[in-house]
């Protein structure tokens, strides 16, 4: 017994002497810690440090409170700011229609418009891959192709706000006469075929269009929160929509004024500070890209904010309340594809040209060519969007963002695209490749939603309003 137990007893005394040599030798050195530390700071690749890349506590909670601003900004920032917008028997259709496509379009996500847009298993320019389908295997591991420092499952999270909020904003457009069960339709097959792809090809790690990212990009455009995949598809998608319904009935022969500028100014409020996860989360780090993606942002909604009722005072005499709100809006809108690529003083630019741009388009160019965007979509988020890219071409600078200078922009072109200062062309590039998927596809959808379900409700009951029909509810009810 005693010859059996004094060599195991001898073998664990080796062990016991050697094992903290051992936890020595594989433990992180001083420089290798340092060296994590810094690329957690600035939000930079961890690999080469031999640390095993984890989530970042303080990157985490940014994006989570991001993914939540960017939530708020449909729910409730939409529902008070088009709510307030429409005359008051069909406030409720607005708020539907935002519950709605926030549920149906969580379940798709859910499904497999996350793995579409930000799969790779296709090895496709223009769809993600099927690796993700039912969120299988997004956890709390980093995806290293989007974000090194933050969970799968908070990004997914944060970019289904994007996918939520894009199509809410075509029917503001087509508000006051579409029917609800029209609008599900249509939201549906337009996620399908416009949001997608269009998604895959400006930010996903294959993308067609992902200039920063991706050095196999045919065309590395740049569009840092969604001056393509928000702003451009909703935008002119709500122009052919608006176009293919028709005006409302007795447009231009009786008044459609806003029935509550109140809950328009709420919302427009709502609207700007949830633009903050829109965009300064779109740096996917608390980092100094954020930062400056924050300061833009507000910059721009302040000068269009001002350009807009300045236009209006010297032309009338009077700045209304609507011209700050649709301001604000038309300045966040051009910042979008910007922020996080200019500097402050081009935000200005970006503000005063948006909103003047803006207003023209939603006076000038709608009295002429007379087509009802109820709540100016286009006007607004369709053709600042589109200022807001070229302007981003023009006034993109490395040092608001060292990345237009990485090693994707180089192999790609887009750093050859910003030195010889020829960015806006391939910004003018995009755009057309933009437009050729939405317009053609928006078409496609509306004409099969009129075949299938039919547009409009009937003459008689556009006139009584939506609520009481899609809803057999009142926005307002008067007691005794």
């Amino acid at each position: 017994m005693i010859r059996r137990i004094l060599p195991l007893l001898f073998s664990c005394l080796l062990f016991l002497h050697a094992s903290p040599a051992l936890h020595a030798a594989q433990a992180p050195t001083l420089e290798q810690r340092v060296a994590y530390a810094e690329a957690e700071r600035s939000n930079s690749d961890p690999t080469s440090t031999g640390i095993s890349p984890s989530a970042s506590p303080g990157h985490t909670t940014w994006m989570m409170v991001s993914a939540a601003l960017v939530l708020f900004m449909t729910l409730p920032g939409l529902v008070l700011f088009y709510g307030g917008l429409v005359r008051q028997k069909n406030v409720l259709s607005m708020a539907a229609l935002c519950l709605g496509i926030t549920a149906m379009v969580t379940l798709l996500w859910w499904a497999f418009g996350y793995s579409l847009v930000f799969g790779k298993n296709f090895e496709s320019p223009y769809l993600g891959g099927t690796e993700f389908f039912f969120l299988k295997g997004v956890d709390g591991v980093p995806n290293s192709d989007y974000a090194f420092w933050i969970p799968q499952n908070v990004f997914c999270i944060f970019q289904l706000t994007f996918a939520i909020i894009t199509p809410v904003l075509i029917f503001g457009a087509s508000a006051e006469r579409m029917k609800f069960t029209s609008v599900m339709l249509f939201a549906l097959l337009w996620f399908l075929v416009v949001y997608i792809p269009l998604t895959h090809m400006v930010w996903g790690s294959t993308g067609l269009l992902n200039g920063v990212w991706n050095p196999k990009a045919a065309v590395p455009a740049i569009d840092f929160a969604g001056g393509m995949v928000v702003e451009m598809a909703s935008g002119w998608s709500a122009l052919v929509l608006c176009l293919l319904l028709g005006k409302r009935r007795g447009f231009g022969r009786e008044p459609m004024m806003p029935h509550s500028m109140v809950l328009a100014s709420v919302g427009t409020g709502i609207l700007w500070v949830g633009w903050y996860g829109f965009n300064a989360g779109s740096a996917l780090a608390a980092d100094g890209i954020a930062a400056n993606a924050f300061l833009t942002t507000t910059l721009a909604g302040g000068a269009a904010s001002l350009v807009w009722p300045l236009i209006e005072f010297l032309q009338r005499g009077k700045p209304s309340v609507l011209g700050f709100c649709s301001g604000a809006v038309a300045g966040l809108v051009g910042i979008t594809p910007a922020c996080g690529f200019v500097t402050a003083g081009g935000a200005v630019i970006v503000g005063l040209v948006a909103g003047t741009v803006s207003y023209l388009a939603c006076t000038t160019l709608k009295r002429a060519f007379g087509y009802d965007d109820t709540l100016d979509v286009f006007g607004v988020h369709g053709v600042s969007g589109t200022v807001g890219l070229i302007l981003s071409g023009l006034l993109a600078s490395a040092s608001a963002n060292p990345n237009l200078l990485g090693a994707p922009a180089t192999a790609n072109g887009l750093k050859a695209a910003l030195e010889s200062h020829s960015l806006w062309l391939v910004q003018l590039k995009a755009i057309g490749i933009t437009l050729a998927l939405v317009l053609p596809a928006t078409l496609a959808v509306t004409l099969i939603v009129r075949v299938i379900a039919g547009l409009r409700p009937g003459g008689e009951i556009e006139s009584q309003g939506l609520d009481i029909h899609d809803h057999g509810e009142e926005g307002y009810t008067l007691n005794g």
